[in-house]
């Protein structure tokens, strides 16, 4: 299943395409404003600056790994990987396969959240329920 939000970015004021999916999932699941995660992730980055992948990072165009995982624990969440290198697919992006409750999904190239099972996101990245899931934060 799937339920557009879009995490509060349009409440917000921010208009247009971009690639803030890790903004809007957290805020989602933390159910803090978009401002706020927009800000805090910005902040994170800006205190690492001197690394090349805080150069590349912004929540408006896309967030490394790295500081959103740190961001997340700093939060109290938990990462559970669901697939190895090599392992193949074994969880694919859809509510039989996943826990329920809140829980922030990483797929290629994306972070969705999904509420007990239903995908949260400004459209369905499940391909069919076919979407390979790397892993996903829980708290």
């Amino acid at each position: 299943m799937f339920k557009y939000n879009d995490g509060g970015r349009e409440y917000a004021g921010y208009k247009g395409g971009t690639g803030d999916c890790v903004c809007r999932a957290i805020s989602i699941a933390t159910e803090q404003t978009y401002q706020t995660v927009y800000d805090d992730l910005n902040n994170l980055i800006k205190s690492k600056r001197k690394t090349k992948k805080a150069k590349r990072s912004d929540s408006r165009t896309g967030v490394h790994r790295k500081f959103y995982e740190e961001y997340l624990k700093s939060l109290g969440w938990k990462w559970k990987a669901t697939m190895e290198i090599g392992s193949g697919c074994k969880v694919h992006l859809k509510a039989d396969e996943l826990p329920q409750g809140r829980i922030i999904v990483r797929v290629t190239k994306h972070l969705t959240t999904m509420i007990n099972g239903v995908i949260q996101d400004t459209y369905n990245p499940s391909r069919d329920g076919e979407r390979c899931v790397y892993g996903y934060y829980y708290k």
